[in-house]
């Protein structure tokens, strides 16, 4: 992101000592190497400086928002975890129509939560064979 932000000020530098855009692909190839901008894009960029373009930032795209930072989707999980911390993740997620993914970043990053064993290391449950399963935790 950094680098193409650097060659976008390049190529208005281009622009403003009226290089035209087949004399800036080779500085900016020179300049840059391999990371360089394709020539498309250097057209691209050319152009809309040339056209009286100012800010070298790319415009912002829609795209689908971030559900994880979503504060209500955190207060939510927390919620749910806190009347029972055994809850696994996908059944959080069934229940807060939430995906595996978002829930799992909520309660290891936001909620700064781990799985843990039952305290003793052995559970009840694996010595009568049957599956061994984890709470949550805060760090």
């Amino acid at each position: 992101m950094q680098r193409s932000l650097e060659q976008r000020m390049a190529i208005k530098f281009c622009v403003k000592l009226e290089k035209s855009a087949a004399e800036t692909i080779p500085i900016l190839k020179k300049a840059f190497g391999v990371d360089c901008l394709s020539d498309r894009q250097i057209f691209r960029w050319h152009m809309a400086f040339a056209e009286g373009r100012e800010d070298v930032n790319d415009e912002n795209r829609a795209g689908r928002p971030s559900t994880s930072s979503s504060d209500d989707n955190v207060k939510r999980v927390r919620d749910l975890l806190n009347t029972d911390r055994r809850l696994s993740v996908r059944l959080i997620s069934e229940t807060l129509d939430i995906t595996k993914i978002i829930v799992h970043e909520i309660v290891s990053e936001s909620l700064g939560m781990k799985k843990t064993e039952h305290p003793t290391g052995k559970n009840d449950l694996e010595e009568d064979g049957l599956l061994k399963r984890g709470s949550f935790k805060i760090n």
